[in-house]
């Protein structure tokens, strides 16, 4: 199977041509075995390859009698056809995160993935066995932090392979986003226990992320992501909002993985539920510092010791709840 510029020399595809009612049965036969030993998650490949109307077909027939099956599109194409297959019923997808890694890029992304909410669940992965982005490769170990901090904290749902806690960043070739020693042609051991006593680890600061996710709801969803002016192209701030209880978070991170950076941020303190000229108090969860913000604050991020920061602001007011979950997207209720 081909593609491009990635070759498979052990996967073929299968013809919807010839017989399509016999392979869409058989097709479910083995997806209806596989649910019934207790998969919960189904990894399509390049599902935006196939008929839209097979995937439609498959996933209602599964649903109807295991609705928690979960169907992952991994297809990298253009947005109508990621978001067709959203709207057939695929529950998540891979999205163009990891190549997003400029403050403008990340911006755009964002956005875009925010006002698709209503349909879309983007799943944003750091790595994959196929992607060693040029980003984590010449990086270091603070851009490693970078990116599981903006996956973390963008979409509710995010992924890490297995390797990136470690920083494996070695190329096959120079140009080239493929592993060295790819665990798609090898056993890879590797020894996580000796590098946690070696400080040589990310995953303290993993577990970190998902603990801040785990307590805080507005990390939980996707539809009020909210930008912030930093006035300092590597500095990205944006917030989010739970409209059930308020819970509010902003999340200011260093693009630069190498260098200190300082910018100046302007809230809009309207999308954080404050009134014009207040001040309040804000818990970094990932330092446990606390300091008073207000609308222009200043932020200074050195990687080596902290590549963002995640704030919990004061709950928003229950009366300012509604308008702010729902002003950026549709509103289907109507």
């Amino acid at each position: 199977a081909e593609n491009p510029p990635k070759k498979y020399q052990d996967i073929y595809p299968l013809n919807f041509d010839n017989n399509p009612p016999a392979i869409y049965d058989e097709i479910l036969r083995v997806v209806r075995y596989w649910a019934d030993l207790g998969v919960r998650t189904f990894r399509v490949d390049n599902p935006h390859t196939k008929p839209a109307n097979f995937w439609q077909w498959l996933i209602a027939r599964i649903h109807e009698t295991d609705p928690d099956v979960v169907f992952l599109a991994e297809a990298f194409t253009r947005a109508p056809r990621l978001y067709g297959l959203a709207k057939l019923g695929f529950s998540q997808s891979y999205t163009y995160f990891t190549w997003k890694t400029s403050k403008q890029e990340l911006t755009e992304f964002a956005s875009e993935i925010r006002d698709a909410a209503d349909y879309s669940r983007p799943h944003l992965f750091v790595n994959t066995p196929d992607i060693l982005h040029e980003s984590l490769q010449l990086g270091g170990p603070a851009m490693f932090a970078v990116r599981a901090t903006l996956a973390a904290t963008m979409s509710p749902l995010w992924g890490v392979y297995s390797g990136f806690e470690l920083y494996e960043h070695e190329p096959v070739a120079r140009g080239s986003e493929e592993y060295l020693d790819s665990e798609k042609y090898e056993l890879r051991p590797r020894d996580f226990e000796a590098a946690l006593d070696s400080g040589t680890s990310l995953e303290p600061y993993l577990a970190l992320l998902n603990h801040v996710r785990r307590e805080n709801p507005a990390l939980q969803q996707l539809r009020n992501l909210h930008f912030h002016d930093a006035d300092n192209d590597q500095i990205l701030a944006y917030s989010k909002v739970d409209p059930v209880t308020g819970n509010t978070v902003l999340v200011v991170v260093n693009l630069d993985s190498y260098n200190t950076q300082s910018a100046t941020v302007t809230l809009d303190l309207e999308a954080v539920g404050q009134h014009p000229g207040a001040s309040f108090p804000v818990h970094d969860a990932i330092t446990g510092a606390t300091w008073t913000w207000g609308e222009h604050n200043y932020v200074r991020l050195v990687p080596e010791v902290d590549v963002a920061h995640i704030l919990i602001l004061p709950n928003v007011p229950a009366d300012q709840r509604e308008p702010l979950a729902w002003r950026r997207v549709t509103d289907y209720r109507a």
